[in-house]
């Protein structure tokens, strides 16, 4: 059935808070008022839901059901209208199902040049979803949107007319949302994705305040109509904000077109309602296994630093604790906490191993909390909840069990891999930023202050040090022990007055670098002259390297375009990475980055990437990427290219650094793919060349002014030329094999 209806004005839109379901790149939808077709979903039979519901809603192990699942087929080729206002085309197709709480879309496809940018919008200009670009585009192909509480929604995109690439746009679901009718977001039940029992406690609750910091890691999981489960972020041994994100195996459809909602929580104790504005659509499956229901997934995006996330410490230890709490979204609700005063005991359940909670002292879980963690005494993820009868009876729990998938089973099904990078070892690791839990006296140390990249040559170094109090008495003494390249251990005391989670920086004596590596390790002792409660932070290193003999300073200069999200570089000498940089911010064109290489004798590798295989110049800005060398002199430069583009160039004594004029050895093309063919100054002379291990390709006689050779068999690098001519002239150059 299709009919009419008007849309708000421009100025009710441009009033309208965005949702931000995904994470989003700015501006809102223009939508003027004008007239369309609307495609109306079916009608549902909320009685036949509800009786369905009365049945699934028992069980734990099942998703918590929200909305319905409506198949479409439409697109931007045949479907909504296209039109052209202040210099862009746009299309339009609006969407209603009358009496829902809310509605979400997935693209199936979801392809879009750069320039182009999409919103959702609710007809009354009460809300919105965007701008979506191409950095919302996904692996798989498509996109899931998030959920707008609206029956009228807007779909709106828009790109520039100079624009020549056209969208693949196409919708395969619209989710129809009916549970929360009456409760959102006016009345007094939860939502927008469900309700939950009354004996459960809001996690703002004063039963909650000390966990205050493992909270913002634990997410709700919405795939289509169905509150799906629970998960959380969790650490990793690098510290470094990998968003590895544990769930239940049981719980598994496809995280590509899952949305994952952070912070949807009450504010307060007795509040109902909660954001939906902090979420990511889409993640890869990294690890799962029934042998512990764990599911281990990696993030496609990592959530922003508005999103205030944590990710949490853990133990795979698999020692019993004392106690355990567990942080959920039962039936898709806000977010909850339980407690667990008694120590779980280690069981098994449907052939996984799994931590047995026999009764909840102080609220409970329910479906939608399958796959949330279950954090010990000490503030560290356990398990994952994989099933359970505890639920409420009224204000209170029905004094039932739950089961979770026990943590240090799923370490060796493959969670060490991506959780312990580093190869630390450890069995129990801390969260991040925040530490998982606070003791009385505890100092943590970081190194801050050190050489970045390569020295050239041995100078002196000064590495300076960051103390944190970290514990809940002020820091007012503390001993710094550090050792340089393995020598004595050495001693610096430090004195203040740090309150918890205040900061200093403390400047070790300089020293002198060797040549090599060199490596610094400091750790932190006594704190408040006691023993530190938490030895976890106590320990920090940093290793860098000295050049020993001759160097060469190149520089490489960089301009970026618009979209500096995208760039990235490397130098890489043998493999190894020297130099890096970027993604930079966005909105940089023009912007000049300058970055300074100390180089030693020997061949190195320069590559740039653009993640949107559309290079640094020319559509969206001027950028470009130059290399010279000491003298000033040019050695390579680029910036029109699609994925990346890479050069070999070499500093060493050999060549100087003066480029060869007149009767120069040359060699062309370079770089090659197929043939290379040298000219040399002399009609007779003899021809080596070698690769950058030393290993002799060609040894050759010659006669004649040129010569040339098919390098398919050669390996993809840079070759040394050596030319000897009957005078004794020799001549030296180099040349790139590309494939």
């Amino acid at each position: 059935m299709t009919r009419f209806f008007t849309l708000l004005s421009i100025v009710a839109l441009l009033a309208a808070t965005p949702a931000q379901a995904q994470i989003t790149y700015g501006g809102s939808p223009w939508s003027p008022s004008w007239n369309q077709d609307v495609v109306a979903l079916p009608a549902i039979d909320r009685a036949a839901l509800q009786a369905e519901d009365d049945v699934t809603d028992r069980f734990k192990e099942a998703p918590w059901r929200f909305g319905v699942e409506h198949d479409v087929q439409l697109n931007a080729v045949d479907h909504g209208a296209w039109s052209v206002e202040q210099g862009h085309r746009v299309w339009r197709l609006a969407l209603e199902a009358e009496g829902a709480t809310g509605m979400s879309v997935r693209f199936d496809a979801f392809r879009v040049p750069k320039g182009g940018t999409l919103f959702l919008a609710a007809a009354d200009g009460s809300d919105f979803i965007g701008a979506l670009d191409h950095r919302n585009m996904k692996d798989w192909g498509g996109l899931a949107t998030g959920f707008l509480a609206s029956e009228r929604v807007v779909i709106e995109y828009r790109q520039p007319i100079e624009v020549a690439e056209m969208p693949d746009l196409s919708i395969d679901q619209v989710v129809q949302g009916y549970r929360a009718l009456s409760g959102w977001p006016h009345g007094e039940h939860r939502g927008p994705f469900g309700n939950s029992g009354d004996c459960n406690i809001n996690v703002n609750c004063p039963e909650g305040a000390t966990w205050a910091t493992e909270k913002r890691s634990v997410a709700l999981i919405v795939q289509g109509g169905f509150a799906v489960c629970t998960g959380a972020l969790v650490n990793n041994t690098a510290n470094d904000g990998t968003p590895y994100f544990l769930t239940a195996n049981h719980c598994l459809g496809n995280p590509g077109n899952w949305v994952y909602y952070f912070n949807h929580e009450s504010a307060t104790c007795t509040g109902n309602n909660g954001p939906t504005n902090q979420s990511i659509s889409g993640g890869t499956l990294l690890v799962n296994s029934n042998q512990s229901d764990v599911a281990l997934i990696e993030l496609s995006q990592t959530p922003p630093a508005a999103y205030n996330v944590q990710y949490a410490g853990w133990d795979h230890s698999g020692n019993t604790p004392t106690s355990a709490v567990g942080i959920h979204h039962p039936s898709g609700d806000l977010k909850k906490i339980c407690f667990e005063d008694d120590s779980p005991t280690q069981q098994s359940a449907g052939g996984a191993a799994v931590w047995y909670i026999s009764e909840w002292e102080l609220g409970v879980t329910e479906g939608g909390s399958s796959g949330s963690p279950l954090f010990d005494q000490n503030h560290r993820v356990i398990g994952q909840l994989y099933g359970g009868a505890a639920a409420c009876a009224g204000s209170v729990n029905n004094g039932q069990a739950d089961w979770y998938g026990r943590f240090d089973v799923s370490w060796g099904l493959g969670l060490d891999e991506y959780l312990d990078p580093a190869g630390t070892g450890s069995a129990v690791w801390d969260g991040y930023p925040d530490g998982a839990i606070s003791f009385t006296n505890d100092a943590g140390v970081n190194i801050t202050g050190a050489p970045d990249g390569v020295l050239c040559g041995q100078e002196q170094v000064v590495i300076e040090v960051t103390l944190t109090n970290t514990g809940e008495n002020t820091l007012t003494s503390c001993m710094l022990e550090y050792s340089i390249n393995g020598g004595a251990t050495q001693q610096q005391s430090w004195a203040g007055s740090l309150a918890q989670f205040e900061t200093d920086v403390v400047t070790l004596p300089a020293f002198t670098s060797q040549g090599g590596t060199n490596t610094v390790e400091v750790n932190v002792t006594t704190p408040n002259g006691v023993t530190d409660e938490n030895t976890l932070n106590n320990t920090t290193t940093v290793e860098f390297t000295s050049y020993e003999g001759p160097t060469y300073n190149y520089t490489l200069t960089l301009v970026l375009d618009d979209y500096g999200s995208e760039t990235s570089w490397t130098l890489k000498r043998l493999g190894q990475t020297l130099y890096e940089g970027g993604p930079y911010e966005d909105g940089t064109d023009g912007e000049v980055v300058t970055v300074d290489f100390c180089l030693e004798e020997g061949c190195y590798q320069f590559r740039i990437s653009d993640s949107y295989e559309d290079g640094i110049c020319c559509d969206y800005g001027e950028g470009s990427w130059t290399i010279t060398d000491p003298n000033g002199t040019v050695v390579d430069t680029g910036g029109e290219f699609g994925a990346s583009e890479q050069i070999q160039f070499c500093a060493d004594e050999t060549l100087g650094l003066e480029q060869l004029e007149g009767n120069a050895l040359k060699a062309f093309p370079v770089p090659t793919s197929a043939e290379v063919t040298l000219v040399w100054p002399e009609a007779q002379g003899a021809v080596r060349i070698l690769d950058l291990v030393g290993r002799t390709v060609v040894d050759a006689q010659v006669t004649g002014a040129r010569a040339t050779w098919d390098t398919s068999a050669w390996a993809e690098g840079t070759y040394v030329v050596e030319w000897r001519g009957a005078e004794g002239n020799v001549q030296v150059t180099r040349i790139s094999v590309a494939r």
